[in-house]
């Protein structure tokens, strides 16, 4: 990607104030419209929200995206209408022993509306605050305990598939059991065996770090600095790693890019997390065996250095997979904006949307070194082509924010419209979430406002 040095948070305010206009009126356009008897909605079809019954991943993404709105703009209606479909929908998430959602579902709901609360922008109520608390406490622990051992000792939160599979987006998932950590919560086994939920979050983070991301050192065939699997399979007879995979990428050995983005986004954000804790609590930059930090830092550096390099067109948009096989028809499709309206690919905006933030906070993370300063500028230049034409959808009559985006290529689950050979023109949940999440994130940057973490600042 061509990183525009120049751009500034500030430079942004116009866009992402028209973003939080016409994002109003689609929040409300899919609460007024959308059956949630029939689950979560997804992804857009000819503009309209649909769902897909597979673990109703994006529920809290719908709701969280109603808290962002009255976080950016003050608009209390959005302020109810999250609070109350959070209490009225989102008790199922807490107790979901069936998932590795957790950090996408509960974080956005509850831990948004436990953080507005911490920031003192909705009113301190200590039963509201004591049920958000709560939520998020269990949350941690279900989700901690959906868990798998490796042969090193370590251990991860597996995925959807089974014991044996690890999926690099429970990174995001860590947020579940960072937020019970900092609420003083663990998870208690047979026999009262207390389980600390940072010692889980560290033990997941390092086999993600280890077996997802890749760092040039001869570890396979395809072994490029910074390219990153979707999913690591291990043998649960003796949790012994076995190869990677890809469920939605095109190949174990090429980089699906919204995985990338995961990785991206998930390692600067933990980076940030250990940075904020007591420092009886924060593990040393230079403990031994080597630091979670450090491993981390490298894991973030690779992933984000692979994404500026060679992940994305030159406005920082990428296209799904880095090996899809028809991305040699586009010539150099490197060199020139993303084309969401060519014949033999498809981009992923969604992808874009999430490793903006990643490339932010690791930015912001590095921020004494010439290099943090290439990532924030990358991230900004990402966000500014997001946030306009193509991308942003100015349609009143098409439910999604952030336009152009791929859920399920391989399934070929996504909305080809009539006449053309790729899917193009659509939304999907966690696109339009991450760019809210973006917006606001850049949006306090520029008013000179406190960062938005996902913890909440102050707690």
């Amino acid at each position: 990607m061509k990183v525009n040095a120049a751009i500034t948070p500030t430079d942004l305010l116009g866009k992402i104030e028209r973003l939080w206009g016409l994002s109003a009126a689609k929040i409300l356009a899919i609460e007024s419209s959308f059956d949630t008897a029939k689950g979560a909605p997804v992804f857009t079809v000819e503009g309209r929200y649909t769902t897909r019954g597979w673990t109703d991943w994006t529920q809290g993404f719908q709701f969280g995206s109603a808290l962002l709105q009255f976080d950016a703009t003050g608009d209390q209606t959005f302020l109810g209408l999250g609070r109350n479909r959070t209490l009225a929908a989102m008790d199922p998430h807490i107790g979901q022993f069936g998932t590795h959602d957790h950090g996408f579902n509960n974080a956005s709901t509850y831990g948004n509306l436990l953080r507005l609360m911490h920031e003192g922008k909705v009113p301190a109520d200590p039963w509201q605050r004591r049920y958000y608390e709560l939520a998020l406490k269990l949350s941690g622990a279900v989700q901690a305990r959906r868990w798998s051992q490796t042969s090193d000792g370590g251990g991860y939160i597996y995925s959807f598939n089974g014991p044996h599979s690890l999926f690099v987006d429970t990174i995001r998932s860590l947020r579940s059991l960072a937020l019970a950590h900092q609420l003083g919560y663990a998870l208690w086994e047979e026999n009262d065996r207390q389980v600390s939920l940072l010692d889980r979050l560290h033990a997941h983070a390092t086999t993600t770090a280890t077996y997802l991301v890749y760092y040039g050192e001869g570890r396979d065939g395809y072994d490029e600095r910074g390219r990153v699997a979707h999913e690591a399979i291990f043998n649960v007879s003796d949790g012994r790693f076995r190869c990677p995979n890809s469920q939605q990428g095109y190949s174990p050995f090429s980089t699906w890019t919204r995985g990338l983005a995961w990785a991206m986004c998930g390692f600067a954000e933990q980076l940030e997390f250990l940075a904020a804790l007591p420092a009886a609590n924060a593990p040393a930059a230079d403990a031994a065996p080597p630091s979670p930090i450090n491993l981390y830092l490298k894991a973030a550096r690779a992933a984000c250095d692979f994404y500026i390099d060679q992940a994305t067109a030159a406005d920082g948009i990428p296209y799904w997979d880095t090996g899809a096989p028809n991305l040699a028809k586009l010539g150099d499709w490197s060199s020139r904006p993303a084309d969401p309206y060519n014949p033999h690919e498809p981009v992923d905006s969604s992808a874009a949307t999430i490793a903006a933030q990643g490339l932010l906070r690791l930015g912001d993370y590095l921020k004494r070194e010439q290099e943090g300063c290439r990532y924030w500028q990358a991230g900004l230049t990402v966000l500014d082509a997001l946030f306009d034409a193509p991308y942003l959808s100015t349609n009143s009559n098409h439910q999604g924010l952030i336009l152009h985006s791929v859920y399920h290529r391989p399934n070929g689950w996504d909305f080809v419209p009539p006449g053309r050979q790729v899917p193009c023109g659509e939304s999907c949940m966690w696109g339009d979430y991450h760019a809210r999440e973006a917006a606001l994130y850049v949006q306090r940057i520029a008013r000179g406002q406190p960062p938005l973490m996902f913890w909440g600042i102050g707690t």
